[in-house]
């Protein structure tokens, strides 16, 4: 039982549908993954990472309400079991099965639960967890911005993605918790900024800073600022669904992911509209800001950069989020973790998947014939070199992270047992409940 730092890749497994639902965006199809898995695991373990971002495809495993086919995943979960690579599972990446339609219906979050709770019954030994990822971005892209799933384009049509996303979110981690006792649940979100480029249009960016938070205020049943409190209402959230949010969070299981990349950095202007504004503050002084509001052990979720005409552009990047990370570790924040996004190169994210025309974009440890990038030789030699210098500043939480391999061992059931018992003590829900809202 050694504490660990979180190196990590991921897998990517987006999967939202376009043109009004008539088509499925399946990152994992069409980076070849469900032809080359084995070999994306061989590469994972060949950059000496143990840690890896990765979930079941959603739409051909949950079929209906209590109806699954996990074939794939018992395939694929089985092999990183046996290889004692530990998943962080995305149970929910920008979509849903065809027949649960898409994130505005109400039935969402209790029948996800229920996939939840099904996925940990049939892998038990798997502890972290994304349930739902980038749940913030979900709901703008699918309800603000109308580029995927809904298509929809209205405050009140975000408003009941984000509650939905939000609620689903909360009530797999119950699901799973039950489950699992000792589970730990990394958000990975979006960090995001909005920089006024004028004065006429500081209001507006005032706004969408307040906004940017949302997700994670009702995710850990923090009190939203007023002003967000009456933008939730008057767009369709009841007092009653608001309650649900602050009565009802696992905070103290959570891992606070903060997603950072050159674009998630805003110019707004007066009128409201907005423009990539490129990396002005940095990873480390919005994860500060992002910190300072929640409390939370934090982990760096994502990040990739193009390799680029010169070739080193994406390890420079590499060695700027890096430098990052270890500016908010030695500031004093628990930071456990880091991540880059994803192990292989990605297809027509140059256009956020709104159109689909196979465009490769070379943001991977790997091209798409699985050779390596010069970024992934970077952060094979930056985890040889760092992997050794921060355990000690890893895993703050009182819960130990359990590997595949040490999962029957009788430290992890013990483990399991007191982390059921402490659920089951009621003299403590007041205690969490307390905490999250004086945040």
């Amino acid at each position: 039982m050694t504490p660990r730092f979180l190196f990590a890749t991921g897998i990517e497994n987006s999967y939202p549908t376009i043109q009004n639902g008539r088509v499925r965006v399946d990152e994992m199809e069409k980076c070849g993954h469900y032809t080359h898995w084995r070999k994306d695991f061989d590469l994972v373990q060949e950059l000496g990472i143990s840690f890896l971002r990765y979930g079941p495809p959603i739409h051909t495993t949950w079929l209906g309400p209590g109806q699954y086919d996990w074939s794939f995943a018992d395939e694929t979960f089985g092999e990183l079991g046996r290889r004692n690579i530990a998943p962080i599972v995305d149970l929910c990446h920008f979509g849903v099965p065809d027949w649960l339609g898409n994130f505005q219906n109400p039935d969402f979050p209790v029948l996800f639960a229920d996939y939840a709770r099904a996925f940990a019954q049939r892998f038990p030994w798997v502890q972290l967890y994304t349930p739902v990822n980038e749940m913030f971005i979900c709901a703008v892209f699918s309800a603000l911005y109308g580029w995927w799933n809904e298509q929809l384009t209205t405050d009140q049509a975000f408003v009941t993605a984000l509650k939905h996303i939000v609620k689903a979110n909360v009530l797999a981690m119950q699901a799973i918790n039950q489950v699992r006792p000792d589970a730990l649940f990394i958000q990975s979100e979006s960090s995001e900024y909005f920089h006024a480029e004028n004065p006429q249009a500081i209001r507006a960016a005032e706004l969408m800073n307040a906004r940017r938070f949302l997700s994670l205020d009702l995710n850990y049943g923090r009190r939203v600022e007023s002003e967000m409190y009456e933008y939730l209402l008057d767009n369709g959230m009841t007092r009653e669904e608001y309650h649900f949010f602050m009565h009802n969070n696992l905070r103290h299981q959570c891992i606070m992911g903060n997603d950072y990349y050159k674009t998630n950095e805003h110019r707004v202007r007066a009128d409201g509209s907005t423009s990539a504004s490129g990396e002005v503050f940095g990873y480390h002084v919005i994860t500060r800001q992002y910190h300072d509001r929640y409390r939370l052990p934090v982990m760096h979720t994502e990040t990739n950069l193009h390799q680029g005409p010169c070739g080193d552009e994406a390890v420079n990047w590499l060695w700027k989020e890096w430098a990052n990370v270890l500016r908010v570790r030695n500031d004093g924040v628990p930071i456990i973790g880091f991540t880059w996004y994803s192990l292989t190169d990605q297809v027509d994210w140059d256009s956020a998947l709104r159109e689909n025309r196979g465009n490769v974009n070379p943001l991977g440890l790997y091209d798409l014939d699985r050779n390596i990038r010069p970024v992934g030789q970077a952060y094979k030699q930056l985890i040889h070199d760092w992997r050794q210098v921060l355990p000690a500043q890893s895993v703050c939480l009182q819960v130990p992270i359990v590997m595949p391999h040490e999962s029957t061992q009788q430290w992890a059931r013990l483990q399991q047992d007191e982390a059921q018992a402490s659920d089951q003590d009621a003299s403590t829900a007041p205690a969490n409940v307390a905490s999250a809202e004086a945040g």
